[in-house]
């Protein structure tokens, strides 16, 4: 039996730090050692977003090229691995069909053997999933609240205004264009008519006039 680790931070500044990395690795060497195994080969994953499927990091495609029957793959927390329930469920089925055991070492051990492990594995899954569209949408509140207060939240600054000292300022040029958008549109204008007329594309066309109307 060959024993693969996967460790994984989200940002280049933690990769390069090393920190979070190191711990994980020395946890699943110490799990590794307790159950009298030895650790093969580690998969670091430095500055990749945990919402990227596993098959679609460079070295979680690795991870899964490298295992095979009667390997054990260990990874520290669920949310180090998965972030998404379906690609968590969509693996580990993968993982047991071909004889490859996962372990959590949060939820206590193999999740691909034990029918406890694995329901519990399902609800985690779910939840981190839950978790992360939630962050997003607080984010995209306080975004959408610092934009009605004029207050510049980062990221582009959306057509329509300029950035100034930190605040959103209206351009009375992009306004007035904005304007003369709403107007085609609602005289029944497509948006690829409305963006020949302006020199743009029809779906920049769709988000700047969607972002007002979620704005009003």
């Amino acid at each position: 039996m060959r024993v693969f680790g996967y460790v994984r931070v989200s940002t280049i500044e933690q990769a390069s730090n090393g920190e979070s990395l190191e711990t994980q690795k020395a946890k699943i060497t110490g799990y590794a050692m307790m159950q009298g195994w030895t650790v093969d080969e580690v998969f670091v994953e430095g500055g990749v977003s945990g919402s990227v499927p596993l098959a679609d990091r460079p070295q979680g495609q690795r991870l899964l090229a490298a295992a095979g029957k009667g390997d054990m793959i260990i990874t520290c927390k669920l949310d180090r691995m998965f972030r998404s329930a379906s690609d968590a469920l969509g693996t580990l089925e993968e993982l047991k069909a071909q004889g490859t055991g996962l372990v959590m070492i949060d939820l206590g051990g193999d999740v691909t053997g034990n029918g406890i492990s694995k329901l519990v594995f399902t609800i985690l899954s779910a939840v981190a999933e839950n978790e992360r569209d939630r962050i997003r949408e607080r984010i995209r509140e306080v975004k959408r609240h610092l934009a009605s207060q004029g207050v510049y939240g980062g990221g582009r600054v959306p057509f329509g205004f300029d950035e100034i000292d930190g605040r959103l300022v209206e351009n009375p040029e992009q306004q007035k264009a904005l304007a003369e958008m709403r107007s085609m549109r609602a005289g029944g204008n497509s948006f690829r008519k409305i963006g020949d007329a302006f020199g743009l594309k029809a779906m920049s066309v769709k988000r700047m006039l969607d972002r007002q109307r979620k704005d009003v």
